[in-house]
Protein backbone atom coordinates (compact mmCIF):
# COMPACT_ATOMS: atom_id res chain seq x y z
CA UNK A 1 0.00 0.00 0.00
CA UNK A 2 1.36 3.43 -1.08
CA UNK A 3 1.19 6.35 1.19
CA UNK A 4 -1.63 8.00 -0.67
CA UNK A 5 -3.44 4.70 -0.42
CA UNK A 6 -2.92 4.65 3.46
CA UNK A 7 -4.07 7.91 4.21
CA UNK A 8 -7.15 7.38 2.19
CA UNK A 9 -7.67 4.25 4.46
CA UNK A 10 -7.38 6.51 7.36
CA UNK A 11 -9.92 9.11 6.05
CA UNK A 12 -12.27 6.79 4.88
CA UNK A 13 -12.53 4.85 8.24
CA UNK A 14 -13.33 7.77 9.55
CA UNK A 15 -16.18 9.03 7.94
CA UNK A 16 -19.77 7.50 8.41
CA UNK A 17 -20.49 4.39 6.78
CA UNK A 18 -23.21 3.96 4.03
CA UNK A 19 -23.68 3.14 0.50
CA UNK A 20 -21.26 3.64 -2.00
CA UNK A 21 -22.75 3.51 -4.98
CA UNK A 22 -25.43 5.99 -3.98
CA UNK A 23 -23.10 8.66 -2.64
CA UNK A 24 -21.23 8.65 -6.42
CA UNK A 25 -24.46 8.63 -7.82
CA UNK A 26 -25.63 12.13 -5.42
CA UNK A 27 -22.33 13.78 -6.58
CA UNK A 28 -22.78 12.51 -10.25
CA UNK A 29 -26.35 14.06 -9.95
CA UNK A 30 -25.09 17.11 -8.15
CA UNK A 31 -22.32 17.52 -10.70
CA UNK A 32 -24.78 17.18 -13.58
CA UNK A 33 -27.55 19.67 -12.59
CA UNK A 34 -25.18 22.03 -11.85
CA UNK A 35 -27.63 24.21 -9.18
CA UNK A 36 -27.11 27.51 -8.06
CA UNK A 37 -26.29 28.18 -4.71
CA UNK A 38 -27.61 31.96 -3.27
CA UNK A 39 -27.03 34.86 -5.61
CA UNK A 40 -26.38 37.71 -4.54
CA UNK A 41 -29.05 40.66 -5.53
CA UNK A 42 -26.99 43.71 -6.41
CA UNK A 43 -26.13 42.59 -10.01
CA UNK A 44 -29.56 41.14 -11.30
CA UNK A 45 -31.31 43.62 -13.00
CA UNK A 46 -30.91 44.98 -17.37
CA UNK A 47 -28.00 45.74 -19.27
CA UNK A 48 -27.48 49.46 -17.74
CA UNK A 49 -28.26 47.81 -14.10
CA UNK A 50 -25.27 45.03 -15.06
CA UNK A 51 -22.73 47.53 -16.44
CA UNK A 52 -23.38 50.51 -13.62
CA UNK A 53 -23.01 47.71 -10.89
CA UNK A 54 -19.89 46.48 -12.44
CA UNK A 55 -18.18 49.66 -12.75
CA UNK A 56 -18.90 50.34 -9.10
CA UNK A 57 -17.57 47.53 -7.91
CA UNK A 58 -14.41 47.74 -10.20
CA UNK A 59 -13.66 51.09 -9.23
CA UNK A 60 -14.63 50.26 -5.54
CA UNK A 61 -11.24 47.67 -5.70
CA UNK A 62 -8.85 50.24 -7.55
CA UNK A 63 -9.40 49.30 -10.80
CA UNK A 64 -11.08 52.00 -13.69
CA UNK A 65 -13.76 51.57 -15.90
CA UNK A 66 -14.36 53.83 -19.23
CA UNK A 67 -17.33 52.76 -22.03
CA UNK A 68 -17.08 53.40 -25.48
CA UNK A 69 -19.82 52.36 -27.94
CA UNK A 70 -17.83 51.12 -30.53
CA UNK A 71 -15.25 48.75 -30.68
CA UNK A 72 -13.36 50.40 -33.00
CA UNK A 73 -12.71 53.22 -30.52
CA UNK A 74 -10.77 50.83 -28.04
CA UNK A 75 -7.21 51.69 -29.88
CA UNK A 76 -7.67 55.22 -29.11
CA UNK A 77 -9.47 54.66 -25.64
CA UNK A 78 -6.41 52.68 -24.95
CA UNK A 79 -3.72 55.46 -26.24
CA UNK A 80 -5.20 57.78 -24.32
CA UNK A 81 -5.12 55.72 -21.29
CA UNK A 82 -0.90 55.79 -21.90
CA UNK A 83 -0.93 58.86 -22.65
CA UNK A 84 -2.53 59.99 -19.03
CA UNK A 85 -0.75 57.30 -16.73
CA UNK A 86 2.76 59.20 -18.68
CA UNK A 87 3.85 55.39 -20.15
CA UNK A 88 5.19 54.97 -23.82
CA UNK A 89 2.37 54.55 -26.42
CA UNK A 90 3.52 50.36 -26.53
CA UNK A 91 0.99 47.51 -25.82
CA UNK A 92 1.13 44.09 -26.05
CA UNK A 93 -1.72 41.66 -27.06
CA UNK A 94 -2.37 38.07 -27.91
CA UNK A 95 -3.63 36.84 -31.08
CA UNK A 96 -7.59 37.17 -30.32
CA UNK A 97 -9.68 37.53 -33.48
CA UNK A 98 -11.69 40.51 -32.36
CA UNK A 99 -8.63 42.81 -30.84
CA UNK A 100 -6.37 41.89 -34.29
CA UNK A 101 -8.92 43.28 -36.67
CA UNK A 102 -9.40 46.39 -34.85
CA UNK A 103 -7.76 49.86 -36.38
CA UNK A 104 -4.83 50.07 -34.36
CA UNK A 105 -2.60 51.74 -37.52
CA UNK A 106 -4.90 55.19 -37.04
CA UNK A 107 -3.37 55.95 -33.80
CA UNK A 108 0.20 56.37 -32.50
CA UNK A 109 0.12 52.65 -30.80
CA UNK A 110 2.88 50.38 -31.46
CA UNK A 111 1.63 46.77 -30.83
CA UNK A 112 3.38 43.33 -30.33
CA UNK A 113 1.88 40.26 -30.31
CA UNK A 114 2.29 37.02 -28.10
CA UNK A 115 3.16 36.50 -24.66
CA UNK A 116 3.86 39.01 -21.78
CA UNK A 117 7.78 39.67 -21.70
CA UNK A 118 10.12 41.60 -18.77
CA UNK A 119 10.16 44.28 -20.75
CA UNK A 120 6.23 44.67 -21.64
CA UNK A 121 4.98 48.02 -19.36
CA UNK A 122 1.36 47.35 -20.61
CA UNK A 123 -0.85 44.87 -22.43
CA UNK A 124 -3.91 44.70 -23.20
CA UNK A 125 -6.14 41.43 -23.33
CA UNK A 126 -10.09 40.78 -23.98
CA UNK A 127 -12.42 39.78 -21.26
CA UNK A 128 -14.37 35.88 -21.74
CA UNK A 129 -16.79 37.76 -19.42
CA UNK A 130 -17.50 39.94 -16.51
CA UNK A 131 -19.40 39.37 -13.06
CA UNK A 132 -21.36 42.34 -11.80
CA UNK A 133 -21.79 41.52 -8.37
CA UNK A 134 -18.23 41.94 -7.84
CA UNK A 135 -16.79 43.53 -10.28
CA UNK A 136 -14.58 40.97 -11.67
CA UNK A 137 -12.73 39.98 -15.27
CA UNK A 138 -13.09 36.36 -16.09
CA UNK A 139 -9.91 35.37 -18.28
CA UNK A 140 -9.57 32.08 -19.99
CA UNK A 141 -6.34 30.75 -21.53
CA UNK A 142 -4.91 30.24 -24.59
CA UNK A 143 -3.43 32.10 -27.75
CA UNK A 144 -5.67 34.22 -27.91
CA UNK A 145 -4.94 36.18 -24.31
CA UNK A 146 -2.29 34.33 -22.96
CA UNK A 147 -2.09 34.32 -19.16
CA UNK A 148 1.07 36.60 -18.62
CA UNK A 149 -0.72 39.39 -20.12
CA UNK A 150 -3.27 39.48 -17.00
CA UNK A 151 -0.17 39.26 -15.01
CA UNK A 152 3.21 40.40 -16.12
CA UNK A 153 3.28 44.04 -17.26
CA UNK A 154 2.41 46.99 -14.80
CA UNK A 155 -1.05 48.25 -16.32
CA UNK A 156 -3.49 45.28 -17.88
CA UNK A 157 -5.78 47.16 -20.33
CA UNK A 158 -9.03 44.70 -20.23
CA UNK A 159 -11.81 44.95 -23.42
CA UNK A 160 -15.26 44.15 -21.85
CA UNK A 161 -18.30 43.91 -24.48
CA UNK A 162 -21.02 44.49 -22.35
CA UNK A 163 -23.28 42.06 -23.56
CA UNK A 164 -20.96 39.57 -21.58
CA UNK A 165 -21.39 41.32 -18.23
CA UNK A 166 -23.38 38.84 -16.15
CA UNK A 167 -25.50 39.46 -12.74
CA UNK A 168 -23.21 36.17 -11.55
CA UNK A 169 -20.48 33.85 -11.08
CA UNK A 170 -22.77 31.16 -12.04
CA UNK A 171 -24.11 32.43 -15.45
CA UNK A 172 -20.81 33.16 -16.16
CA UNK A 173 -19.89 29.93 -15.42
CA UNK A 174 -22.82 28.83 -17.72
CA UNK A 175 -21.25 30.64 -20.48
CA UNK A 176 -18.24 29.04 -20.28
CA UNK A 177 -19.60 25.62 -20.03
CA UNK A 178 -21.63 26.70 -23.37
CA UNK A 179 -18.69 27.51 -25.41
CA UNK A 180 -16.10 25.40 -24.21
CA UNK A 181 -18.38 22.08 -24.12
CA UNK A 182 -19.79 20.18 -20.92
CA UNK A 183 -16.75 18.40 -18.84
CA UNK A 184 -14.23 20.59 -20.47
CA UNK A 185 -12.15 23.66 -19.49
CA UNK A 186 -9.61 25.85 -20.62
CA UNK A 187 -6.17 25.31 -18.67
CA UNK A 188 -6.43 28.05 -16.80
CA UNK A 189 -9.58 30.06 -15.63
CA UNK A 190 -8.51 33.46 -14.10
CA UNK A 191 -11.01 35.79 -12.08
CA UNK A 192 -9.64 39.15 -11.86
CA UNK A 193 -11.05 41.74 -9.61
CA UNK A 194 -9.42 45.06 -9.87
CA UNK A 195 -5.13 45.70 -9.80
CA UNK A 196 -3.06 43.59 -7.46
CA UNK A 197 -2.68 45.12 -4.53
CA UNK A 198 -2.13 43.67 -0.75
CA UNK A 199 -3.05 44.55 2.36
CA UNK A 200 -0.83 41.91 4.62
CA UNK A 201 1.40 44.41 6.44
CA UNK A 202 -0.90 45.98 9.27
CA UNK A 203 -3.62 46.13 7.18
CA UNK A 204 -1.90 48.68 4.72
CA UNK A 205 -3.02 48.77 1.20
CA UNK A 206 0.15 47.96 -1.33
CA UNK A 207 0.13 48.01 -5.15
CA UNK A 208 1.32 46.11 -6.74
CA UNK A 209 2.11 42.72 -4.95
CA UNK A 210 1.47 39.79 -7.49
CA UNK A 211 0.63 41.23 -10.63
CA UNK A 212 -0.28 44.64 -12.63
CA UNK A 213 -0.50 48.54 -10.60
CA UNK A 214 -2.98 49.14 -12.53
CA UNK A 215 -6.18 47.24 -14.13
CA UNK A 216 -8.56 49.88 -16.64
CA UNK A 217 -11.16 48.62 -18.11
CA UNK A 218 -12.81 49.38 -21.76
CA UNK A 219 -16.06 48.46 -21.74
CA UNK A 220 -17.66 48.02 -25.18
CA UNK A 221 -21.59 48.68 -25.68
Amino acid sequence: MSSRDAMLARIRSKVSKGNDEARRAAVDAHLASHPRNLIPARGIGDDEHRLRVFTEMMQAVGGSVEVVNDINDVPHAAADYLRNSNLPAQLRRGQDAVLAKLPWHRGTLEIAVGRAEESDRASITRAFAGVAESGTIIQTSGQDNPTTLNFLPEVHIVVLEAANIFASYEEAWSKLRGQFGEGTMPRTVNMISGPSRTGDIEQTIVRPAHGPKNMHVIIVR
